[in-house]
């Protein structure tokens, strides 16, 4: 029956493509198969379609301008769950970035950002909602709760006055013992001091079980911010331990008993299959963060957007442990914190932002692990470059990490940066950088030439700001300010053609 229902799920999504494809009504058909319309689609169209670029690479391009214009039909379908139709249209243009990429498919590209900004605020706004709901919820629920425990605790106290009053005439009743009709009252009155005791013992048990705190509860939720613990997606340094990281804040008092455990990467990167079987082992759901280009973000928003969903409807998660030294969750762990959470952060020690550690309840350090010969390419060794000084190396590092920040990599993009200001970043970060530098006799310029050799940072042609290659390597058609349909990341009324026929 699985494969049954998998296969009508396949055939489902080839039909889909097909009438978009032929020009036919697709409306009716997403209205006949509302129920198929969820996750799971999503899910089938990304395998399916990457299954498709690989084995047909010919037919890519034209496959992927029939499921641009299938995904903006189903991100304008308004009946079924909108949710799952937002996710499916999400999927469908994440997908296509495999081949229409900004250098090779500009115009297609831009439709597809464009399009992807507008699915993610909508993503946004039903997240708020849902967020929104579940908080009236919880508020509801809590006021139930407190109400209910007042009345308890009223019950158990008349329970507690009933009781002490049958005692006292039970006393009173044996002191005048004498006759028949008092040995029935006593007796009757036992059996009532009987009942009401059960009753006050069901109470207590029912207000401890229910209302009162729990110890040894799952309390604790771990989010991975994978990128920070790899040092960035350029060379990246798997030299961590997470059952380390794990152990560590098991020993800590906050902790309980851990309820979640989350880790954002783009886990189809090959590099980081190392950390899989790790991740498995220890219960970490791996959480796919697609790479979109230029947007390095994707995995803290993702992160961010995940806690405060927990922190809304899980209200027995009380510990939020965020292992990054991004100094963006400081906001977050200072939301959290209004809403009674406690927040721990876990980030090498010399790396985290130092606001995140002032706002974190508790701060466990990671050791920062240390570059060794392996770690270094044989392509960045030269004969001006001894192993024990690696100069050439962290200056490279620190170049490349201007493009982890947004407002540098836009600079590398426009312009370009000044060398006055490259000079005041490599002497922030690299100790006795000018004492290093002239010991391989070269001016400024001259050495950042040969740091940047083989990347892709170049000078620009004056010698005076270090840019990126692409943007020197961009003719007229690399604009990616134009748009369809006059600016409209839609394709209702044009539908991006070829003259090839795609099969499906």
């Amino acid at each position: 029956m699985p494969n049954e229902a998998a296969n009508q799920e396949q055939n489902f999504l080839v039909d889909l493509l097909r009438a978009t494809y032929q020009n036919q009504e697709v409306y009716p058909i997403l209205q006949h198969n509302l129920s198929k319309l969820n996750e799971n689609l999503a899910l089938k169209l990304r395998k399916w379609v990457s299954d498709r670029f690989a084995k047909e690479p010919a037919i890519a391009i034209n496959l992927a301008r029939v499921i641009i214009k299938l995904s903006t039909i189903i991100q304008e379908f308004e009946q079924g769950n909108i949710a799952s139709n937002l996710e499916i249209a999400i999927a469908g243009y994440e997908t296509v970035l495999q081949v229409c990429t900004r250098e090779a498919f500009p115009q297609e590209w831009d439709v597809v950002q464009q399009a992807l900004v507008i699915a993610y605020q909508q993503r946004q706004q039903i997240l708020s909602r849902t967020i929104g709901e579940i908080r009236e919820q919880t508020i509801q629920t809590q006021t139930q709760i407190n109400r209910l425990t007042e009345q308890l605790q009223e019950e158990l106290q008349q329970a507690k006055l009933q009781a002490n009053d049958l005692k006292t005439t039970i006393t009173e009743l044996k002191q005048k013992e004498g006759n028949s009709e008092s040995r029935i009252e006593i007796t009757s009155l036992i059996a009532d001091l009987k009942e009401l005791n059960q009753r006050q013992s069901r109470v207590e048990q029912f207000t401890t079980a229910n209302i009162l705190p729990k110890t040894g509860q799952f309390n604790t939720a771990i989010f991975y911010d994978i990128e920070n613990l790899t040092m960035g997606r350029n060379n990246p340094n798997l030299n961590f331990s997470l059952k380390e990281i794990q152990t560590n804040l098991e020993n800590t008092t906050l902790v309980n008993k851990i309820a979640i455990q989350c880790a954002y990467a783009d886990w189809s990167d090959s590099r980081l299959r190392p950390l899989k079987n790790e991740i498995q082992e220890l219960g970490i759901e791996a959480i796919q963060i697609f790479d979109y280009s230029h947007k390095r973000n994707a995995a803290d928003m993702q992160l961010a957007i995940d806690i405060m969903e927990l922190a809304q409807s899980r209200p027995l998660l009380q510990v939020f442990v965020i292992v990054s030294g991004d100094g963006a969750f400081a906001a977050l762990a200072k939301k959290l914190h209004e809403y009674g959470k406690t927040v721990i952060g876990c980030a090498y020690e010399g790396q985290i932002n130092r606001i995140l550690k002032s706002v974190c309840d508790c701060f466990i350090p990671i050791p920062t692990p240390q570059v060794t010969i392996e770690d270094i390419s044989i392509n960045e060794v030269t004969s001006e470059s001894l192993l024990n000084d690696d100069i050439l190396i962290v200056t490279n590092k620190v170049l490349q990490d201007l493009k982890q920040n947004i407002e540098q990599l836009s600079q590398l993009k426009e312009g370009g940066i000044y060398l006055n200001q490259i000079y005041h970043i490599l002497k922030d970060n690299i100790p006795n950088f000018d004492q290093k530098r002239k010991q391989h006799g070269y001016k400024l310029a001259k050495f950042l030439k040969k740091v940047i050799e083989g990347t892709d940072i170049c000078l620009s042609s004056g010698n005076n700001k270090l840019i990126l290659r692409e943007t020197l390597t961009l003719g007229s058609n690399g604009s990616s300010n134009r748009t369809l349909n006059g600016g409209s990341p839609y394709l209702r009324t044009r539908v991006l053609t070829t003259n090839s026929v795609t099969q499906f």
